[in-house]
């Protein structure tokens, strides 16, 4: 499109009193040769008007200075066809002045060091707009609307009644010859509702009733997945009947020195086939999006030896002991063991939560109810009963029949027809034997991903989903930050697969998980994106003709988006990617590329930041800043007046993941006299919201050292910092440090070159 270009400055907010406006409007006419204007409040109608009435005269392309771009988003938005740019220089310009310490004089040149500030964020904000292009969305031919659910346990049954229900057609798939799953064999459930003391009937029955008189739902039972290929809105799938094997059954992993020996013909591909689902199968049903919702299974006890389990009669799993109740076989004298004790000491068994705190008391009660006297004795480390369920901890107390403490369990034995429960450490400081009919170990709930690759993808990555090890085992995505969400774009995840969870809970985490497939399928048909730039109607855009198969991309891409032919050249899937610009910072051909964002882009704001030459009070560090946790972060600390060293310029960027290590060696040999990344954490405390972004470019930047020193540069230059979205008191300290130690290394010798 042929761009009319306009720029407004905003006084208000205390930016007029801190900036001359006059001297930044010069800045951006006579050197950014674009028309600028003046107001007091631009996120005011008069302000909005302002604009406004020049869009109308054929203005398309606006600047603004002012506020952060992540307030006023509604005041600035100007339509889809408009191109908006803003500069922020209110939260870190202004408000990140380094304050004077009490009792010194201010430096004597601290505004103008404000002053060239705001100045390069202008001429940064000015280059974004004249570089940047309006996005035309990537949309399929006919997007498929269909929402296929894996399982038919409560969480299944739940996401196809909500997808059906906002009239989308469902198509529900359940390995077993029956629905409910685990549920179907449960005799009683939690309280849902006030007094919460009292067990309730069971809603399987009535769900599947439900689901099964649903026009919109087609089921099928005793089958399968085989295999998943396509992508959003036209995944291509085939099945199998329950316990047989296909072609697709456990592939082999291919490293990369073995694919390189494939690739030239000297070792045969042993996963050939899998190039059969990769585009669609004209025999596969083909459905939009998919619902995860394979549940769990009990968790193994009978490596705790001392416990008897498999060895000794009448010792069972809490699953099993459901089974017995809702067969009327209650026996009159149970202890129910919540942890392993004897060496594991304080541990609970693994996978265990809330759920099985709440699964021992609800049993207990069983005890009671079937046996006029009956006992029940919870030996615990730990009991969990969150928000209302703590008055159902409290009935159970009140029975006389239930008994609980605090005990680590040493040996369980039959003794005489009977069982003996040995414990110490009571909570009375004694140790304790009970003789009892039955004991019942409190397995917890491992998600089906753990043990089995129920999805069974055919994408390059491989069938499943996760090789982070970060979630012991539970579906990929981080469950507070992202719910649902998983690694592969338009499959979303709920119930035992993603956490332990009471039927209420799982009714509530199905239908987000329904919600999520939905959202996904109308942002498909719309070609933009879904979490976390949802709406973004960029897609990376590949110039083929540089390509030279490195693989870099497909192997970076978090998401699966990218497959490759048999020579190694990328296969986009626009609908599988997230918009997060991995694969651009990935390319050392710099051949990838969005609209909006690419490498030339953010190359030309680096380049537009003025360096003063020969001055140890000018120096400059660029910080590459992750527009997810990092920017807010900024912000937040502008927000609380924390000084930042007038030295530093910020260029958000999409994630970290997305940097290109040419911005940071074309920084350096412009004369910039350090760079830093800053971004989201990785590793156990991962909170990024491209899931390996930040880890990504921590290593790009471990190996950027060889460069400088080709350079004659020190490697010191460059440096990465995590912080969270919390962490925006830190933030000055890490930045001030950083410029600390660059000024101690002195200015680049390349200034001037």
């Amino acid at each position: 499109m042929s761009k009319k270009y306009c720029a407004y400055l905003c006084s208000g907010c205390g930016i007029g009193d801190a900036l001359d406006l006059d001297e930044l409007n010069g800045v951006v006419t006579k050197e950014m040769s674009m028309e600028c204007k003046v107001h007091s409040c631009m996120c005011s109608a008069d302000g909005r008007g302002l604009i406004q009435k020049d869009i109308e005269e054929g203005l398309n392309t606006i600047v603004i200075g002012a506020c952060s771009p992540r307030v006023m988003t509604k005041e600035f938005d100007f339509g889809e066809d408009k191109i908006v740019v803003r500069a922020n220089l209110r939260e870190q310009v202004i408000w990140s002045e380094v304050k004077p310490v009490e009792g010194q004089e201010p430096h004597k040149e601290a505004a103008a060091f404000l002053q060239e500030t705001a100045a390069d964020y202008m001429r940064m904000a000015c280059t974004r707009a004249k570089k940047t292009e309006l996005p035309v969305p990537y949309q399929l031919e006919a997007v498929n609307k269909t929402i296929m659910v894996m399982g038919g346990g409560i969480a299944g049954l739940t996401a196809a009644s909500e997808a059906s229900a906002a009239g989308y057609q469902v198509l529900l798939v359940e390995k077993e010859d029956k629905l409910g799953g685990k549920a179907a064999g449960w005799r009683k459930s939690f309280p849902t509702k006030a007094p919460w003391t009292d067990l309730e009937d069971n809603p399987v029955d009535a769900l599947i009733k439900k689901v099964t008189s649903d026009g919109n739902i087609s089921i099928k039972t005793g089958v399968e997945v085989a295999r998943i290929g396509g992508a959003p809105g036209n995944f291509a799938v085939s099945f199998k009947p329950t316990g047989t094997k296909s072609e697709w059954d456990a592939p082999a992993k291919v490293g990369v020195d073995e694919q390189d020996l494939i690739d030239k013909g000297q070792k045969e591909d042993p996963n050939a086939g899998l190039q059969k689902y990769t585009e669609v199968n004209p025999e596969a049903t083909i459905v939009g999006s998919v619902v995860l919702a394979t549940g769990w299974k009990p968790a193994d006890v009978s490596k705790y030896e001392h416990l008897g389990y498999g060895a000794v009669k009448n010792v069972v799993t809490n699953v099993e002991f459901e089974e017995l109740a809702k067969a009327g076989k209650v026996p009159a004298n149970v202890a129910f063991i919540q942890s392993p004790g004897g060496a594991e000491d304080d541990k609970d068994f693994p996978y265990c939560n809330s759920v099985t705190s709440m699964v021992a008391l609800k049993q207990a009660q069983y005890v009671c109810s079937d046996n006029q006297d009956g006992k029940a004795y919870i030996l615990y480390q730990h009991m969990r009963t969150p928000g209302h369920m703590e008055l159902f901890y409290k009935s159970a107390q009140q029975n006389n029949g239930i008994f609980m403490t605090k005990a680590s369990v040493t040996k369980v034995e039959e003794k005489a027809g009977k069982l003996s429960v040995v414990a110490e450490n009571t909570l009375l400081g004694e140790n304790l034997v009970l003789d009892v009919d039955m004991v019942v170990l409190a397995a917890g709930m491992e998600p089906s991903t753990l043990y089995e690759s129920t999805i069974n993808l055919a994408y390059r990555q491989g069938p499943a989903f996760s090789d982070l090890e970060l979630f012991d085992g539970y579906a990929d995505s981080h469950f507070i930050c992202f719910p649902y969400e998983t690694r592969r774009t338009g499959i979303y995840t709920c119930g035992g697969v993603r956490k332990a969870e009471t039927i209420e809970e799982t009714i509530d985490d199905a239908t987000g998980a329904a919600l999520k497939a939905i959202q996904c399928l109308e942002s498909t048909d719309r070609g933009v994106s879904v979490h976390p730039r949802s709406g973004d109607a960029t897609y990376p855009e590949f110039f083929m003709q540089r390509c030279t198969q490195c693989k870099r991309c497909t192997e970076e891409c978090p998401f699966g988006a990218l497959d490759d032919d048999a020579k190694g050249t990328p296969l986009p899937n626009p609908t599988r990617c997230r918009r997060c610009g991995t694969c651009m910072g990935a390319c050392p051909e710099r051949i990838i590329g969005f609209k909006d964002y690419n490498i030339d882009l953010i190359g030309s704001m680096v380049k537009a930041i003025e360096v003063p030459e020969d001055d140890e009070d000018r120096l400059r560090i660029i910080v590459f800043a992750c527009e997810n946790d990092a920017y807010p972060a900024l912000d937040m600390s502008g927000m609380k007046r924390n000084g930042i060293n007038h030295m530093v310029r910020i260029i958000p960027v999409r994630c970290l993941g997305s940097v290109n290590m040419a911005w940071i060696r074309d920084a350096l040999s412009a004369g910039m006299d350090g760079a830093m990344l800053l971004g989201c954490t990785y590793g156990d405390n991962y909170q990024c919201h491209f899931v390996k972004g930040s880890e990504i470019a921590n290593k790009r930047m471990e190996n950027i050292g060889d460069t400088l020193s080709s350079l004659g540069l020190e490697s010191e230059r460059c440096a990465a910092e995590q912080v969270a979205i919390t962490d925006y008191d830190k933030i000055p300290m890490i930045l001030n440090d950083f410029v600390d130690q660059i000024v101690e290394m002195g200015p680049n010798p390349f200034k001037g070159f």
